[in-house]
């Protein structure tokens, strides 16, 4: 009897920079989940994000605010990616697009981001994240 090709087999491969941009979706789909656990998995201990108004936070920071989080979103969608690998540390800027309500209005909100990851134990680990408000106030 032959064997046929094993279901491994047939997984394709994702490439470093298919990883990193899944990761970053999946950050976004938790944030809004209010997943603290899953966060916790890709933030490394040393993760620093500096925010939009200059302020910066620590992992254990970024997790209360992820906790904490109570915004209505009714869309969170990131576009715009670029990733860029080198050796054991990448970059990844994307944009990401909101549309939510704010005081019973439709509130609409485009951020920059540019996250820093590292390999570590052959997995990607976010060490720096930084936004920046794209529309007006």
């Amino acid at each position: 009897m032959v064997a046929g090709p094993s279901i491994a087999a047939a997984q394709p491969v994702k490439s470093d920079q298919d990883v990193l941009i899944e990761l970053e979706k999946s950050w976004n789909e938790a944030f809004y989940r209010k997943d603290v656990k899953f966060i916790e998995t890709i933030l490394a201990d040393e993760f620093m994000s500096t925010y939009e108004d200059g302020s910066r936070a620590d992992k254990k920071k970024e997790l209360e605010l992820t906790a904490a989080f109570d915004q209505q979103v009714v869309e969170a969608v990131q576009d715009d990616f670029t990733v860029k690998i080198f050796g054991d540390t990448a970059v990844v800027w994307f944009t990401l697009h909101l549309v939510g309500m704010k005081q019973g209005q439709k509130a609409e909100l485009t951020m920059s981001y540019t996250d820093v990851w590292i390999l570590r134990n052959a997995k990607w680990l976010c060490v720096s994240a930084h936004s920046t408000r794209v529309t007006a106030k």
